[in-house]
C-alpha cells in the first residue's frame, strides 16, 4: 500500500499534465478546455489509484476492469466535444485528447510518471507543431470570422475576391441579428500555396460592410 503523500503526488501532477494539455486547447478555443483536461486526466489516475492498490495480493482480484471501463467510458465523454455541422465534422483532435488524456492520468496513477511525462510533450507537440505542418505541406482549412451587414450581394462579392486568390470556401455559417442588420459569419477556408491569411485578410477589408474579423485556431 502505498503513502498519502504519493497518492497526493500523483494526483497533483496528472491534474498538471492534464492542465498543459487543456490550456492549449483553451487557447485553440475548443470546446473542452483547460478544467475537462485536468478533470479527466486526474480522475483517471484517482481510477487506477482505487482499482489497483486496495487489491494488491489478492489472488483472484483483477485491478485492471476499472481502469479499462475508464477508457470506455472517457470516450463518450469525447464523443460529446464532436460537432457535425452541414456534413462536415469537428472537434475530433480535442475527443482524442481527452482520450488519451485519460492513458496519460492511467499511467501517472500508476506509477509510470516518465512514460506520462514523455506522452504528454508528445500530444503538446502533436497539437502545436503537427497543425502548422499541416497547413505548411498539405494546406488545410482556415477558419476566419467576421461582422457583415446584412445586404443582398455581400456574399457573392467576398466570393468573387476569395475566388480571385483561388482560395477555397468549404462551409460558410451566418448568425445573422436582424435589429442590428449583421451578421456573425464564418468561413472554412482552403488557402493555397503561396497565399497568406494577411493577403486575404487584405482582400476582405476593401469590402464595405466587414467589421471585427479575426482568425479561429
Amino acid at each position: 500500500m502505498i503513502g498519502w503523500e504519493t497518492v497526493f503526488v500523483r494526483l497533483v501532477l496528472a491534474t498538471f499534465f492534464g492542465g498543459v494539455i487543456g490550456y492549449q486547447r483553451e487557447r485553440s478555443e475548443k470546446p473542452a478546455g483547460l478544467r475537462t483536461h485536468a478533470l479527466v486526466c486526474m480522475g483517471s489516475a484517482l481510477l487506477m489509484l482505487v482499482s489497483y492498490y486496495p487489491f494488491v495480493g489478492i489472488v483472484d482480484a483483477d485491478p485492471s476492469r476499472i481502469a479499462a471501463g475508464a477508457i470506455t467510458g472517457i470516450g463518450f465523454l469525447g464523443a460529446g466535444a464532436i460537432i457535425s455541422q452541414g456534413g462536415t465534422v469537428r472537434g475530433l483532435t480535442t475527443a482524442a485528447s481527452i482520450w488519451i488524456m485519460a492513458a496519460i492520468g492511467l499511467a501517472v496513477g500508476i506509477g509510470l510518471y516518465l512514460p506520462a511525462l514523455f506522452g504528454t510533450i508528445l500530444v503538446l507537440l502533436v497539437l502545436t507543431l503537427f497543425k502548422a505542418m499541416e497547413m505548411r505541406i498539405l494546406g488545410g482549412y482556415q477558419n476566419l470570422e467576421f461582422v457583415l451587414e446584412d445586404r443582398p450581394g455581400k456574399l457573392g462579392e467576398i466570393a468573387s475576391s476569395l475566388g480571385s486568390l483561388k482560395v477555397g470556401i468549404k462551409r460558410v455559417n451566418l448568425e445573422c441579428d436582424e435589429e442590428k442588420e449583421t451578421c456573425v459569419t464564418k468561413m472554412a477556408l482552403n488557402l493555397p500555396h503561396g497565399v497568406h491569411k494577411e493577403d486575404v485578410a487584405k482582400k476582405i477589408l476593401k469590402i464595405k460592410g466587414i467589421n471585427e474579423m479575426k482568425w479561429i485556431e
